[in-house]
């Protein structure tokens, strides 16, 4: 005997394409963020007071010096260092980005590709050219030895990507499963979560594939602070946003986050946006403080990218004391099964 099916009940055409179209929202809001930062970020690179340096204090070294700057007017920042040892301790601390060493028949830049590989390559046609034109091949020094799984140096940038998605993704879930959960035990499962994120990410950057292959104990601390950031921002967020936090961590820490991280281009190859917000987002302190410890023996400003991890850090505590304080007044809303689960599939989708 069949149900009879009551035509009331069932929804019209007009209303699911409704539904429809609200649940579309985010995902396309999500494609035209990484479309905007993205391109935004990565469409143009070029050179803006690139730092470079001849060595040298002969007339003919100044001279050089100041015929490069001419021509290339803001796109570098043209010095003269008096010799080589002052060229590599300015390379070493990340204050040059190369320096030239002029020789009539084998002229010599001096790098750090452990800093960016991309500007190192922008700083070689430069100088490139002027060699050209003498006519003489241009020798190319590495002051950094590149890990033995990573000779180009990006794979720093895809464990931020991993421990990235690790977190974010984990903030929806905390949220929704853990919805009957107190702050406080939401918080801390966030904590542990970083803690398996992080070991997840020095495992696989170390002893799997070798992109880390000297100091894991520093690095994975620095992944345990940024991943712990970037999951109590998200948690203390989540009281708020609700089924919003995903897209709202998405901007923060994914279009923002990697576009600013000098993981594919430093600040001298990006506009102004991005290039100011390197100096403090969080994916660019973990970064470069790996950079730092990997290819320049923990100097290189380390400490500075040390407190741009705890500032971050600090502010998921404070997101998360906000949220406890908001719910303790009894205005936590409570979100249905079926939209907890839509968040969730939603987090894992991205």
């Amino acid at each position: 005997m069949s149900t009879p099916q009551n035509p009331a009940a069932a929804p019209t055409t007009g209303h699911s394409l409704k539904h429809l179209a609200v649940h579309l929202i985010t995902p396309l809001l999500m494609c035209l963020g990484m479309a905007l930062a993205y391109q935004g970020a990565f469409h143009q690179p070029e050179p803006h007071h690139l730092k470079v340096a001849v060595v040298g204090t002969t007339p003919q070294a100044h001279g050089l010096a100041q015929a490069i700057q001419e021509k290339a007017g803001n796109a570098l920042d043209v010095r003269t260092v008096d010799d080589r040892s002052a060229a590599e301790r300015q390379l070493r601390d990340r204050d040059l980005v190369g320096a030239f060493v002029p020789d009539g028949r084998s002229p010599e830049l001096i790098v750090a590709k452990g800093n960016s590989d991309t500007s190192v390559v922008a700083a070689t046609a430069v100088f490139t050219t002027v060699t050209d034109k003498q006519g003489v091949p241009l020798h190319v020094t590495d002051l950094t030895t590149p890990a033995a799984g990573d000779p180009t140096g990006q794979g720093l940038f895809f464990l931020l990507v991993a421990l990235s998605i690790g977190s974010y993704a984990s903030v929806a879930v905390i949220g929704a499963a853990g919805a009957a959960l107190s702050m406080t035990v939401r918080a801390l499962a966030g904590v542990a979560v970083s803690l398996v994120v992080s070991v997840i990410g020095i495992v696989t950057a170390g002893p799997v594939f070798h992109v880390v292959d000297h100091d894991l104990a520093a690095i994975w601390v620095l992944g345990w602070l940024y991943s712990a950031g970037i999951l109590l921002i998200g948690t203390g967020l989540h009281t708020f946003l609700k089924k919003w936090t995903t897209l709202a961590l998405m901007v923060l820490f994914v279009m923002l986050n990697f576009t600013s991280s000098g993981g594919i281009y430093r600040p001298e190859l990006q506009n102004g946006f991005f290039g100011a917000l390197h100096g403090f987002w969080t994916g660019a302190g973990f970064l470069e403080g790996a950079r730092s410890i990997m290819y320049f023996d923990g100097g290189a400003g380390l400490g500075g990218h040390v407190v741009t991890l705890l500032v971050w850090l600090l502010l998921g505590a404070a997101a998360v004391v906000a949220a406890a304080l908001y719910e303790g007044r009894g205005r936590r809303g409570v979100e249905t099964p079926a939209e907890a689960e839509e968040e969730m599939e939603e987090a894992v989708a991205v």
